[in-house]
């Protein structure tokens, strides 16, 4: 049986990217601060243990159209033909279905990574990344598609690096879901974060 992930970065406050998300701040204002811990080198040992757990390889992945990038609307309107953020070849290596309201021809990328544009929500979005990988599904982001994933009891387990700032403002993966409990299953801690992982209960 297919095992289905997510793994975010969260603020003290419980936003995993703040506000006024855009081209330049595709995280929002002060969202990068979340990421420090993974990003900053020389990187504590904790966190390159928790850094390899967030990168190690998946058999396909599921992302909102924010996480895809800033483009709205009909994706006709898009005269730069975006692309996503990562350049020509992502880091995924493996089938990403975007949830969009639009529809959108297949993109292939270098690396063995192709977006697959999936208007049928999240369910179909995570049947077809089901049935296409070979391996797990992670849920790569943003804040939305954890959320439905998590509204629709689609998620297995949840990992989380809870960094000390405050954002006021912004994202939330929790609002609106049917998790009452999360089983934890690990915790280690740096300087920069608290990782834990934890499995859903339902």
């Amino acid at each position: 049986m297919t095992f289905t992930t997510a793994h975010m970065s969260i603020s003290l406050d419980g936003f995993v990217a703040g506000p006024d998300q855009s081209r330049d701040d595709p995280i929002g204002r002060g969202g990068m601060r979340l990421h420090r811990w993974h990003l900053d080198q020389p990187q504590h040992d904790v966190d390159a243990r928790w850094t390899a757990n967030l990168l190690r390889p998946r058999g396909a992945y599921v992302m909102g159209r924010n996480m895809f990038g800033p483009i709205r609307g009909d994706w006709a309107t898009d005269g730069e033909q975006w692309r996503g953020w990562w350049g020509d070849e992502p880091p995924y290596h493996a089938p990403v279905f975007v949830l969009t309201h639009y529809e959108h021809e297949p993109i292939e990328m270098d690396g063995g990574t192709t977006f697959h544009f999936v208007t049928g929500g999240i369910a179909d979005a995570l049947a077809q990344a089901r049935a296409a990988g070979d391996g797990d599904v992670d849920i790569a982001g943003g804040a939305s598609a954890v959320r439905q994933a998590l509204a629709a009891g689609e998620l297995d387990e949840l990992s989380l690096d809870i960094i000390p700032v405050l954002l006021g403002r912004g994202e939330r993966i929790f609002d609106d879901t049917t998790v009452n409990e999360l089983e934890l299953v690990e915790t280690e801690h740096s300087p920069l974060a608290t990782h834990v992982r934890y499995r859903i209960t339902r």
